[in-house]
């Protein structure tokens, strides 16, 4: 009756948000703030050069992760499979993670590699059951192994995206739940960045002793480092202002409280922020001090020039792809130093063509 009785209220709050009109008061910011400046004075200007279409035929990719010998690992958000994509871009099935529980926004989601991947065979995966959103080790041919488990569940705002840092610490993005209150609280998971060791274990340093690295997100499923160490993580907005954030230890992003730009001391201002129409940014990551979001809602990259020694903009902002594949679910640095895109035109909330859902490659100038 339990896992029933979450199931439906996963669908029914996964229906409200598909409901474009029907947002509920209560989710929303109590201070609709706003935008960050996107004009900024610098030279760069980021463009995308080569594409192609490198894999087709998917059911909604999710996460994506690089293996030393040039296989890609794919997640399907609701096939619940892992796909690996050889070096000549074949497809095979190598396993399906049946403690993923598939509903809404929630299933199978992010997946990264150990550092050490070529000693420890170490996968991790970030994926929903009936009762919560965890984090897993994972090694192919094995069960997974949780190592952190009640990060709040709903059919909505699951967060999901994962990568070690430059320190060799695994990061995590978790969303609210659709419960706001969750993001400015300290006890709960939701609404956070987390940082740990390979064991879900707080990683030293951490700001407030536990797995909170920080604190007031709405959604984080994209994050990336400069060349300085400085952490970009896009953010979900509500229906004003999405967000893309550089990220500080124990700083505190503002939802609920706030959507956009404050000016208040409390919180942290994104750098950038945009109308969902011309964003709803998921996974990213940086090429050649480009900061490259990929955005489901406004089917496009927005590439953001940024500056590695000062954690600061270092160009304006710059969309490409408008409308090209449909929603772009990821961006992630490939070993060649191209960039993979995952589309997500599948997932109930696009339009897809025959071919989708797609790898797409393309290449930085």
């Amino acid at each position: 009756m339990r896992r029933a009785a979450r199931r439906t209220a996963a669908f029914a709050a996964a229906a409200v948000t598909l409901a474009a009109a029907a947002c509920s008061p209560g989710e929303r910011a109590d201070t609709v703030a706003s935008a960050a400046p996107s004009a900024v004075t610098g030279s760069a200007k980021p463009a995308v050069g080569s594409e192609k279409v490198l894999v087709e035929g998917l059911d909604v990719p999710w996460g994506l992760a690089f293996l030393p010998d040039g296989t890609a690992l794919v997640t399907e958000r609701d096939t619940r499979k892992v796909k690996a994509i050889a070096p000549d871009h074949s497809v095979r099935e190598v396993a399906t993670i049946d403690e993923a529980d598939a509903h809404g926004e929630g299933g199978l989601l992010g997946i990264t590699a150990s550092p050490k991947y070529a000693e420890d065979h170490q996968l991790f995966l970030y994926y929903t059951t009936a009762d919560d959103n965890r984090i897993a080790k994972w090694k192919v041919g094995e069960r997974p192994q949780p190592i952190v488990t009640g990060i709040p569940i709903s059919g909505i705002h699951n967060g999901g995206r994962l990568a070690f840092g430059p320190d060799g610490y695994l990061y995590a993005g978790t969303g609210d739940a659709s419960e706001r209150g969750h993001s400015q609280d300290r006890s709960s998971l939701g609404g956070k960045i987390l940082r740990m060791t390979a064991d879900g274990k707080p990683a030293p340093g951490n700001p407030f002793g536990d797995l909170i690295w920080s604190l007031g997100h709405r959604n984080v499923q994209g994050f990336a480092w400069d060349s300085g160490g400085h952490m970009w993580a896009t953010e979900f907005g509500q229906d004003t202002w999405d967000e893309i954030n550089r990220i500080e230890p124990g700083r505190n992003y503002g939802w609920p409280v706030v959507e956009g730009a404050a000016h208040d001391s409390r919180f942290v201002d994104p750098v950038v922020a945009w109308n969902p129409d011309d964003a709803s940014c998921s996974g990213a990551t940086i090429v050649k001090s480009v900061f490259v979001a990929a955005c489901l809602r406004g089917e496009r990259l927005w590439l953001i020039p940024v500056d590695g020694a000062t954690g600061g903009l270092a160009g304006q902002p710059v969309a490409a792809l408008q409308g090209k594949y449909g929603r772009l679910r990821l961006a992630q640095l490939a070993p060649d130093g191209s960039v993979w895109l995952l589309t997500s035109n599948r997932d109930g909330r696009g339009s897809p063509a025959t071919s989708d859902d797609r790898i797409i490659q393309v290449n930085m100038v």
